[in-house]
């Protein structure tokens, strides 16, 4: 089988895809599709020797039982444009391959993320890390975005005031803000970036990070359908149960009462009732 062309990856290839309030997503390159993961699969046989349905059977029998090196066979490259907190989420999936913008050879560009006034919101009670489901009001969300967009903008000017100092770009850009904007290209494997995609697009992942996720993820429709279909069904809508939960689920099919209490009760309940993992 020679290169994999996939027409519906075609036709997105290098359209820009908008996210946040200045970012972007563009799908550049593509190596591989569906085929490619069933050719690897089947490396004995040739194109056109199983139909579609088999085909998709095969990929959904891979992911579902883990045997993940064929979806290594497909590759994605992509130029994304972020602000750097999101892009510093981004690198600790160390599996991809990134070339970022140097501050030390450009002078970065006065772009910088405003959140919208409902993405403005009290940090969460139970969640460490997270924001409140419900914003703050809108006098008190205006004055926040005021406040963030002030501290920007003296950000900048010191920064354009450093540089034309003559100060090296590499020391001027060190106060820069974590909301400055980024663009680097990114290429990963299917198999990885599912896993990426199974983090990130999680509800308890950061917003911000994660509208980029969804938009990867209809990137992945368009180059293998059939592998991004069995992703959704199996990684990311499902979920994994412990050996004592299964023993548990168990019981209480064959009519037994549930040996679990406390806290692992709530869990797998949880699991059951919202089909979050937990």
């Amino acid at each position: 089988m020679a290169h994999c062309v996939v027409p519906a990856a075609e036709e997105i290839l290098d359209k820009e895809y908008p996210v946040l309030d200045k970012g972007f997503v563009r799908l550049v390159d593509y190596f591989g599709g569906d085929q490619r993961i069933v050719q690897s699969a089947r490396v004995s046989y040739g194109e056109g020797t199983k139909s579609v349905s088999q085909d998709g059977a095969l990929i959904d029998y891979l992911l579902r039982h883990q045997h993940t090196s064929p979806f290594e066979q497909v590759v994605m490259t992509f130029h994304v444009k972020m602000p750097i907190f999101v892009a510093r989420q981004w690198v600790r999936h160390r599996t991809g391959r990134m070339n970022e913008v140097s501050g030390r050879y450009s002078i970065m560009k006065e772009e910088f993320y405003v959140p919208a006034e409902d993405k403005v919101a009290p940090q969460s009670k139970d969640n460490k890390q997270g924001r409140c489901n419900e914003a703050f009001d809108k006098e008190t969300a205006d004055k926040i975005i005021a406040q963030l967009v002030a501290g920007q903008k003296e950000s900048y000017e010191n920064y354009s005031e450093l540089l034309d100092s003559g100060l090296a770009r590499e020391i001027a850009r060190i106060n820069l803000p974590l909301s400055l904007y980024t663009e680097f290209y990114w290429e990963m494997d299917l198999h990885n970036l599912f896993h990426f995609l199974k983090l990130r697009l999680d509800s308890h992942a950061q917003y911000e990070i994660r509208v980029y996720a969804e938009v990867i993820l209809e990137m992945c429709r368009k180059v293998a359908p059939m592998a991004t279909e069995s992703f959704i069904n199996h990684m990311n809508e499902g979920v994994n149960f412990s050996g004592e939960e299964m023993d548990a689920l168990r019981k209480v099919l064959a009519g037994e009462p549930n040996p679990l209490e406390g806290k692992k009760l709530d869990r797998f309940n949880e699991k059951i009732k919202t089909g979050v993992q937990l």
